[in-house]
C-alpha cells in the first residue's frame, strides 16, 4: 500500500498552521511517520513546534535528509478568499488553501516518498526529515533549533534537500544551489529642532540621512559572480513622523535592505555602511546611528555530486533539466548549508503567500516520484 500524497497535503492544509501556531500538522506528521517504523522527536524551543524523525541507524555514513516547514503565513483578508484557507478544496485542477505550495505539498510529498521508499526498499543507511513549524516567522528556534538538536545528540544527514517551490513557471525549470544573504540596516538620524523660518538655529536631520541613503543607493555594490546575479541594496522607508509643515524635526529614520552575493559577507557590508554614515555625519554635523539585523549569508553548494543527483532525477521524472539558480529570497538553506550539503527543489510557486493559494495537484505526486528517484539513486 503507497501513501498518498495528495491526501496528506490535504490532512496538512486543513491544519491551521499560522506562525507560531502548530495546528495539528506535526502532530499528524509525527503519528504518520511513527506508523512507518520512523523514530521521532519534538524539538520544540521557544514556543516553536518542530519535528524530527529517523529511519535507520543514528549517525549512519550515508544519511539523506529531508528539510520543510509547516507554518504558513497569515491570510490577509480573510474575506478576499474565494475558498476556505484551510478547506484543501478541490476545484478543477487545483487544491486551495493556505500552504498548498508553501510549503504543506512539498512536506507531503517527502514524507510520503520517504515512508514507501523506507518500506519497499530498507536502504543501508538512514532517512532524516527535519521540519520546522518556524520558517514564515523570525527562523530563531526552528531548523536553528533541530540543527542545535542534532549536533548536540550525534544526529547527522550527508546531504539535504529543502522541499521548497522552486520553479517560477513549469515543474522542473529550476533547483536552487544557493541564495542570496540578506540584511536590513536601520539608521537613525539626530539634530536640533527648530521652526522652519530660522533654519540656521536648527540642526536638519532630514537633508542629512537623505544625502547617505542617496549615496547607497547610487553605489555599485558589485557586477555579480559566478554563481549569483549583482547583488542589490533597496531603500524601504524614510520617515519623520512629523505633521507639521513649519517644524524642523529633531530627528528622522530610514531602513535599507541588501540582498548580497558571495563578494560579501555581512560583516563587510555593516563596515561599509557605518564607513558612509560617518562620512555624512561629519559633513553635515548630524549624528546618524545605525542597527543591522542579519537574516542570512549568501551561500553556494557548488555543481557536483547532490545537484546532479538531483537534476538527474527531475530530468528523468519531468523530461527538462532544471536549471542551477541562486535567485530569490531566503530559506532554511541558509542553516543547513553549515551542517551538510544542501539544495532545494520542488513546485511552482506562482501563488505562494496569494489569496486563494493553490497547488496544481497533477504536480504533488510528480514531486513525490521525484523525491523517490533521489532516495534510490543515493541509496544505490
Amino acid at each position: 500500500m503507497t501513501t498518498d500524497p495528495i491526501a496528506l497535503t490535504a490532512d496538512l492544509i486543513r491544519c491551521p498552521s499560522i506562525t507560531p501556531d502548530e495546528g495539528g500538522a506535526l502532530v499528524l506528521l509525527e503519528a504518520r511517520l511513527r506508523a512507518a517504523g520512523f523514530d521521532c522527536t519534538r524539538v520544540d524551543r521557544g514556543g516553536i513546534a518542530n519535528l524530527f524523525a529517523r529511519w535507520g541507524d543514528k549517525g549512519h555514513a550515508r544519511t539523506f535528509g529531508f528539510n520543510g516547514h509547516t507554518d504558513v503565513v497569515p491570510l490577509g483578508e480573510r474575506s478576499d478568499w474565494a475558498h476556505d484557507p484551510f478547506g484543501a478544496e478541490i476545484d478543477g485542477a487545483f487544491m486551495y488553501g493556505r500552504g498548498a505550495v508553501d510549503m504543506k505539498s512539498g512536506v507531503a510529498a517527502f514524507a510520503a516518498a520517504a515512508i514507501d521508499f523506507v518500506q519497499s526498499s530498507p536502504p543501508d543507511g538512514a532517512v532524516v526529515l527535519a521540519i520546522t513549524g518556524d520558517e514564515e516567522g523570525d527562523a530563531h528556534d526552528g531548523t536553528k533549533a533541530l540543527l542545535d538538536w542534532m549536533d548536540a545528540e550525534g544526529e547527522a544527514m550527508t546531504a539535504c534537500l529543502v522541499g521548497e517551490p522552486t520553479c517560477p513557471d513549469e515543474m522542473g525549470e529550476m533547483m536552487k544551489i544557493g541564495r542570496r544573504g540578506s540584511m536590513t540596516a536601520y539608521f537613525e538620524a539626530t539634530g536640533v529642532q527648530g521652526h522652519s523660518a530660522y533654519p540656521h538655529r536648527a540642526g536638519n536631520p532630514v537633508p542629512a540621512l537623505a544625502r547617505l541613503v542617496d549615496r547607497l543607493a547610487a553605489h555599485t555594490l558589485d557586477e555579480g559572480t559566478d554563481h549569483f546575479d549583482a547583488s542589490t541594496l533597496a531603500v524601504t522607508t524614510f520617515d519623520t513622523g512629523n505633521p507639521a509643515n513649519n517644524v524642523i524635526p529633531a530627528s528622522c529614520r530610514a531602513t535599507v535592505n541588501i540582498r548580497f552575493n558571495d563578494a560579501h559577507t555581512s560583516h563587510a557590508l555593516t563596515k561599509w555602511l557605518a564607513d558612509e554614515a560617518a562620512k555624512v555625519s561629519a559633513e553635515t554635523g548630524i549624528d546618524i546611528k545605525q542597527r543591522v539585523s542579519v537574516s542570512g549569508e549568501s551561500f553556494v553548494t557548488p555543481p557536483g555530486a547532490l545537484s546532479d543527483l538531483v537534476a538527474n532525477a527531475v530530468a528523468v521524472e519531468t523530461g527538462r533539466t532544471p536549471v542551477l539558480s541562486t535567485s530569490g529570497g531566503t530559506s532554511d538553506a541558509r542553516f543547513v548549508k553549515n551542517h551538510c550539503p544542501v539544495v532545494e527543489f520542488g513546485l511552482v510557486g506562482k501563488s505562494m503567500h496569494q489569496v486563494d493559494e493553490r497547488v496544481e495537484i497533477a504536480q504533488i505526486p510528480q514531486l513525490k516520484a521525484i523525491y523517490m528517484r533521489i532516495l534510490r539513486d543515493f541509496f544505490a
